[in-house]
């Protein structure tokens, strides 16, 4: 199948959607732009070379949320996933994961960890990155634990973090938590964790404007909370925003309902990880993760249409995706066109 310079899986009327600008001015992702961002991948490489990622995620009520983030992470390329767990719940993970290894964290109540020795034994974890908030249980212990996860305790070059659902959740009580922040993060909030984030740094959710729907305000509120946090900020949905703290925005193209259903931003976080843990910057992860988890997508509802996706389709459709991002990039770098050649008319050149 020839490329489509517009990206994957996107229906041709939609190809000016992705040579165009979004509505702030900011260049909207491509098939080009983000295949030269692949990490490499050696032929001699082993488990090791591939990046080791921490999983802090899960509890009783949420176990699918820890079991989709693990599973993505292995789908794009992690080496070495390890799943920690409060320690009563790591033998009902132990039996779910396959690939990933557990390891339990110290609770001072059942479901609960217990933050000081808790963060002692992940700091002692060997780990090249770290997802932490999927399905973790509410509460001050999670705060906590959130709270001196960010500040890296005694690492001089802490791995980078990626941050979702009740990390989020946790940092939004914490009010300027990004003051004693010295781990590069990833955040990957959803329009409603965003702004409970943004009120809690202070900023008047009216003046924000609509989140869900209006692509310049999604924009200019993404840009200003990466560069006042001093993180990736991605605001997931329709059109997803990454934002850099030096104010770099990029969009993304794709529109899917497909997508809107329970546990895909699991998904994004563990491919957003895995990738930090194969060496990716973060702003680099964050578009490349955000794009790859698009075309999966994509994939799955060109199968089953707009309706009915499942979290669960689409960590085995991520390697699909990179296959043709790899594809793409094969070919820049051969110098091959990509797309259909124009013939200049027979004497053009005399």
């Amino acid at each position: 199948m020839a490329d489509r310079p517009v990206g994957f899986g996107r229906r041709e009327g939609d190809a000016e959607v992705a040579s165009t600008p979004a509505a702030a001015g900011e260049p909207v992702l491509d098939d080009r732009s983000v295949a030269v961002l692949l990490p490499a991948r050696p032929a001699r490489g082993h488990k090791g070379t591939f990046g080791r990622l921490l999983v802090i995620a899960g509890s009783l009520d949420y176990a699918g949320a820890a079991l989709l983030v693990c599973r993505a992470a292995g789908r794009t390329g992690a080496g070495l996933v390890t799943l920690a767990v409060p320690e009563s719940l790591q033998p009902l993970f132990a039996a779910k994961v396959v690939e990933a290894t557990t390891m339990a964290l110290p609770e001072d109540d059942v479901e609960e960890v217990d933050p000081e020795p808790a963060l002692a034994r992940i700091l002692d974890h060997e780990h090249d990155a770290i997802v932490l908030g999927p399905g973790l249980r509410p509460g001050l212990a999670t705060t906590e634990l959130v709270r001196e996860l960010l500040a890296a305790g005694e690492e001089e070059s802490p791995a980078p973090i990626v941050l979702d659902a009740e990390a989020l959740r946790s940092m939004a009580t914490l009010g300027d938590w990004w003051s004693g922040a010295s781990r590069p993060a990833v955040l990957t909030p959803h329009p409603g964790e965003f702004a409970r984030l943004r009120a809690g740094a202070g900023a008047d959710p009216v003046t924000d404007g609509d989140l869900s729907g209006d692509d310049a305000a999604r924009s200019t509120a993404t840009r200003d909370a990466a560069t006042t946090w001093r993180q990736i900020v991605v605001l997931k949905g329709a059109r997803t925003v990454i934002a850099q703290p030096d104010g770099t925005v990029s969009v993304a193209p794709f529109e899917n309902p497909a997508l809107a259903t329970g546990g895909t931003g699991d998904v994004l976080a563990g491919v957003i990880g895995a990738l930090l843990a194969q060496g990716l910057r973060p702003a680099d992860a964050a578009r490349l993760g955000v794009y790859l988890h698009g075309m999966a997508g994509e994939a799955v509802r060109d199968r089953l249409g707009d309706a009915g996706l499942l979290a669960s389709d689409l960590p085995d459709a991520i390697p699909t995706a990179r296959k043709r991002l790899a594809a793409v990039a094969d070919r820049m770098r051969s110098g091959k066109r990509l797309g259909f050649a124009v013939r200049e008319p027979a004497g053009a050149a005399d």
